[in-house]
C-alpha cells in the first residue's frame, strides 16, 4: 500500500523517500521496526535510491514491560530539562544503559565493543528519570 485510506503516504514510503532526500545512510531505531527494514530497502531500490545501513536496538521498557515512547506519554528530553537535567546527564543515561563508562563520547567511543552491546531490553527503574 503507497497510501493510507486516509490518504496520507504510507510509512514505509514516506520514510524511504524522505532519507533518500535528506540523504541519510545510516538509521538507528528501536528492535521493535527490525521487520520494516527489507520493506523499505526494497521500496529504495524499486525508487533507484540507496537504502541506508540500519541498526536495530533493544526497547526501553518500564518495570511493566511496556516501551518508553514519547507518542505513549514516556519522558521527553524536553521534560527532563524542565526538571532541570543537563545534557551531561542525560548521555551518562544514556551510556549507561548501553553498558558504556559514563563521560566523555570518545571514552565512549574507546571503551566500545559490538559483542558488549545489550541485546535485552532497556528497564528503566521507578527512579532513573526523576
Amino acid at each position: 500500500m503507497i497510501v493510507r485510506s486516509d490518504g496520507v503516504p504510507a510509512y514505509n514510503l514516506a520514510v524511504v523517500v524522505d532519507d533518500a532526500a535528506q540523504g541519510i545512510d545510516q538509521v538507528v531505531r528501536g528492535d521493535d521496526l527490525l521487520s520494516s527494514a527489507p520493506r523499505q530497502a526494497y521500496l529504495a531500490s524499486l525508487l533507484d535510491v540507496a537504502a541506508p545501513e540500519y541498526a536495530h536496538v533493544p526497547l526501553a521498557l518500564n518495570g511493566e514491560g511496556q516501551r518508553l515512547a514519547k507518542r505513549d506519554g514516556a519522558v521527553t528530553l524536553e521534560s527532563l530539562a524542565e526538571k532541570g537535567w543537563g545534557s551531561d546527564r542525560v548521555r551518562d543515561l544514556i551510556l549507561r544503559s548501553a553498558g558504556l563508562p559514563e563521560g566523555t563520547l570518545a571514552g565512549a567511543l574507546e571503551a566500545f565493543q559490538p559483542s558488549g552491546v545489550p541485546r535485552g531490553a532497556w528497564i528503566v527503574g521507578p527512579g532513573e528519570l526523576s
